[in-house]
C-alpha cells in the first residue's frame, strides 16, 4: 500500500523514448513543425501500478455532453483520495479519445508526466503533404530531443521507467521543502521562499529527481496563489486543453 512518501514517486520522468511528439503548427514550407510531448495513456497506467500497485487505485469516469470527467483515486496510507479532471472528445475515436486524455490530465495532478509542461516546445525538421492546398504534417526527419533547448543526453542509468525508491532521509529532506514552500500564502512570500539562501542550500542537497519534483509542485502551487485556488484546481478550457502537453 502506498504511502504519503511514495506518492511522490509518481513524479519520476519517463525514459525518453516513451515521449511521443504531436505536430502542434507547421512553417508556411512545410520543413519544421512544432513538436508537443506526451505520454501514452498506458504509460499512466504502468506507473500507477508500479508505484501504488494494481489493487492500491480505480479510476472512474463520468459524461456531461462533450465533455468525459475521470476521477483518479489513490488508496494512500489506507485511506482513498480522489483528483478528478475532464477533456472533450477528440477527433478521432471521440470517446476513447476522450477517457484517454482525461486519465492523462487527471494524472497530471497527481504529478504523472506533470514535467512535461515545462519542456519548451521545439521546431523540428519534418515531412509534409499537400492536402486540399494546404501543408499537413507526415513525419519527422529527426528526433525532437535534439532541438529541444537546454536537453542534455538521457544516462543509461536514466532508462528505466520504475522510478527509484529514496532513502528515508532523502524522502525527509523533500518533503521538509515541500512542507515549507506550501506555508507561504502569497506569491510575494513565495518568490523570497525560493531566493532565500537556506531554501537555496537545501535544495543543493537534492538530487535531480527530487530538485525537479520540488520545481514542478513550485510552480502549480505558485500558479494556485496567483489564481488564489487550492493547488491541482486551476481550470482550463478546451482550447488550452487541445494544448495540453499530455494530449496526443
Amino acid at each position: 500500500m502506498p504511502t504519503t512518501e511514495d506518492i511522490k514517486l509518481l513524479f519520476a520522468e519517463f525514459r525518453r523514448d516513451a515521449i511521443n511528439w504531436r505536430a502542434q503548427s507547421l512553417t508556411r514550407e512545410g520543413d519544421k513543425a512544432l513538436a508537443l510531448a506526451y505520454i501514452d495513456a498506458r504509460d499512466v497506467m504502468d506507473r500507477l501500478d508500479e508505484v501504488c500497485g494494481a489493487e492500491n487505485w480505480q479510476d472512474r469516469y463520468e459524461f456531461h455532453g462533450a465533455r468525459t470527467i475521470c476521477y483518479l483515486s489513490i488508496r494512500v496510507d489506507g485511506e482513498w483520495v480522489t483528483k478528478a479532471d475532464g477533456a472533450g472528445d477528440s477527433d478521432v475515436e471521440a470517446e476513447k479519445g476522450a477517457i484517454s486524455d482525461a486519465l492523462k490530465r487527471a494524472a497530471v495532478k497527481w504529478g504523472i508526466g506533470r514535467y512535461l509542461y515545462a519542456i519548451p516546445a521545439p521546431w523540428v525538421p519534418c515531412q509534409s503533404i499537400d492536402y486540399k492546398g494546404k501543408k499537413q504534417w507526415k513525419k519527422w526527419n529527426d528526433d525532437p530531443w535534439k532541438h529541444v533547448r537546454g536537453a542534455h543526453p538521457q544516462k543509461a542509468a536514466d532508462k528505466t521507467t520504475t522510478p527509484a525508491k529514496q532513502t528515508a532521509a532523502d524522502q525527509k529532506s523533500l518533503s521538509d521543502l515541500i512542507s515549507s514552500m506550501r506555508e507561504n500564502k502569497t506569491t510575494a512570500e513565495l518568490k523570497s521562499w525560493w531566493i532565500d539562501a537556506d531554501c537555496k542550500a537545501a535544495r543543493a542537497k537534492l538530487s535531480d529527481g527530487q530538485y525537479k519534483t520540488l520545481k514542478a509542485d513550485f510552480g502549480v502551487y505558485g500558479a494556485s496563489l496567483a489564481e488564489n485556488r487550492f493547488p491541482g484546481d486551476i481550470p482550463m478550457t478546451d482550447a488550452e486543453a487541445s494544448r495540453h502537453p499530455l494530449n496526443s
